[in-house]
């Protein structure tokens, strides 16, 4: 049974620790809510459970390197990693309809990747910094979608 207890607090050295990690895990959980809830209402595609898990990953994947004992250069390197990563989420995303020159998604892709960037923070230990990001990017998402045009797509000049 100490095996097992062992297995299930490696990294966490002591009961605060594990506090810190539970508190920080819920942040980003919460945090993501705050983005996807805003998609989740404008009905696209990428929503809460998807903004929640995006937030969720990263988080964890920060935790993991921080429990792990990572060096500020190793942490960086996670950090490239889910940049690149959700990159490529966002990316599939993103649809471009060749007959009528028009990509959609862009905005989709942005949301997913702002949230990872949310995520990390959290990770970090960064909540202020966390819960002010998701406040602007609900402000840019929600608010400033009154001053666009009705249409959600960009129009590509042809080459």
């Amino acid at each position: 049974m100490e095996i097992l207890w062992q297995e299930l607090t490696n990294g966490l050295p002591n009961a605060q620790q594990l506090e810190r990690v539970i508190i920080r895990l819920i942040a980003a959980v919460l945090v993501g809510a705050i983005v996807g809830y805003e998609r989740e209402r404008a009905g696209k595609p990428a929503g809460l459970r998807t903004h929640m898990l995006v937030s969720l990953g990263t988080c964890v994947l920060v935790l993991a390197g921080s429990a792990y004992g990572m060096s500020s250069d190793g942490l960086s390197r996670v950090i490239q990693g889910i940049a690149t990563g959700i990159g490529f989420i966002g990316t599939g995303s993103i649809l471009k309809i060749d007959t009528e020159h028009r990509v959609h998604g862009l905005t989709t892709a942005a949301g997913i990747w702002i949230t990872a960037a949310i995520g990390v923070t959290v990770g970090l230990g960064m909540l202020g910094l966390s819960i002010a990001a998701a406040i602007m990017t609900v402000i840019v998402l929600a608010v400033l979608r009154r001053f666009e045009s009705s249409k959600e797509e960009t129009t590509l000049s042809k080459e």
